[in-house]
């Protein structure tokens, strides 16, 4: 394990009883198993109800009374711009730290350390959670640890790797145990930690993983490790039904989330008040229908269902459990179950579309075109679910 000693001492924390000054997030994941809804988006800005996904963190961190989030992204920074207005609005300073290459998952947060102060917390880019993170910074200083991460209970650990638990301190990470070999430790990372920077500046900075090096090196070092297990929502979006999962977990209130200023109705219909919506049409919810919608006459839209923004359903089409990005058009009569989209598409009249369909930003698909169930379309060509890279 090549772990530097600290370097020159920081300054304290300037409020150890208040919350953490600065957030950041590992958002550079390539996002392959949710192509092609990741086309030309990173992976954190695909939406989760009508809005980028990373909207939702700035609201969660805004509400702590974090001040600065520093975005760990790719080699191109710049489609997180998009974001810039958003922080704005909520009062938080935007550093994008970018990736010239790959840092692995700690890589990036090493890398920007010098812009820290104080206690900080670290999320993933790609995790549905509704932890309580206030909470979860007051345990860490409650415990005195230099590290803290959250831990979520799992049925079987055998799949996982698994975080051995004293209590609160963790003594061990095992990696996929044999079942019956762990008695009674059952806890896995949930993807958000609570570090000092001092600990972090024990290693060198370039490629470095939080799961391989850091939380190992840091046991090994004697440094206190805390596992802080919660019975939060926890959901990886990495693929379109995991994403599909996630926003019915939204949309059922199974999962606390900043989606939408709109508010349910008694049928759990999240209905913006800029829509447009034909009096003959019929909203089944759980749905969410974002600003500035248009649902023409006799339109269905089924229970599991989200609008984007600025979306059109024309007349006598029906929608069941499908995630539309804004500003997707339904043409007349158009039949979807399942479907996902990015930004921008549009479906003429007279397309056929099998269930669990995806398509990219940007795609049309002209009268006539017939896609297979969970077929997948990007501007660039179309792909089987048999032909897809597994990989993230």
């Amino acid at each position: 394990m090549n772990v530097e000693p600290p370097g020159a001492p920081r300054p304290p924390d300037p409020d150890p009883r208040g919350t953490v000054r600065d957030a950041m997030v590992v958002a550079g994941g390539a996002g392959r198993r949710l192509w092609p809804l990741t086309d030309g988006v990173p992976k954190p800005l695909v939406r989760l109800g009508g809005v980028p996904f990373l909207v939702g963190m700035l609201h969660r961190f805004a509400a702590i009374g974090v001040e600065r989030v520093h975005l760990v992204v790719g080699a191109d920074p710049a489609p997180f711009e998009v974001l810039r207005s958003d922080a704005d609005e909520l009062g938080l300073a935007l550093h994008l730290v970018p990736e010239p290459e790959p840092l692995d998952t700690a890589g990036g947060v090493r890398a920007a350390l010098d812009d820290v102060t104080g206690t900080f917390l670290v999320c993933n880019g790609d995790v549905l959670t509704d932890v309580d993170l206030a909470a979860v910074v007051a345990d860490h200083r409650r415990l005195g640890a230099g590290a803290s991460l959250v831990l979520t209970r799992v049925d079987d650990p055998s799949s996982f790797g698994v975080c051995v638990l004293e209590g609160t301190r963790i003594r061990d990470f095992v990696e996929k145990p044999p079942p019956g070999t762990l008695p009674g430790q059952d806890t896995v990372n949930a993807g958000t930690y609570v570090l000092e920077p001092e600990v972090m500046a024990r290693f060198p900075n370039g490629r470095l993983s939080f799961e391989r090096q850091v939380f190992p090196g840091l046991l090994e070092a004697g440094v206190a490790v805390a596992g802080l297990v919660r019975d939060a929502a926890w959901m990886d979006l990495g693929t379109p039904e995991r994403l599909r999962a996630g926003h019915r977990a939204l949309l059922e209130g199974r999962v606390d989330w900043p989606a939408t200023s709109a508010s349910p109705d008694t049928a759990g219909r999240w209905v913006s008040p800029t829509v447009r919506i034909d009096p003959s049409a019929v909203l089944e919810g759980p749905i969410l229908i974002a600003a500035d919608v248009d649902v023409g006459p006799r339109v269905t839209i089924g229970a599991g269902s989200v609008l984007g923004p600025g979306s059109r359903v024309s007349a006598d089409a029906v929608v069941r459990e499908s995630i539309l990005g804004a500003r997707t058009r339904l043409g007349a009569g158009a039949a979807v179950e399942r479907l996902l989209t990015g930004d921008d598409v549009t479906v003429e009249a007279g397309v056929v579309l099998g269930a669990g369909v995806v398509l990219g930003p940007g795609v049309t698909l002209h009268a006539g075109t017939v896609l297979a169930d969970d077929e997948r379309s990007a501007r660039g060509g179309r792909v089987t679910a048999a032909s897809r890279d597994p990989a993230d």
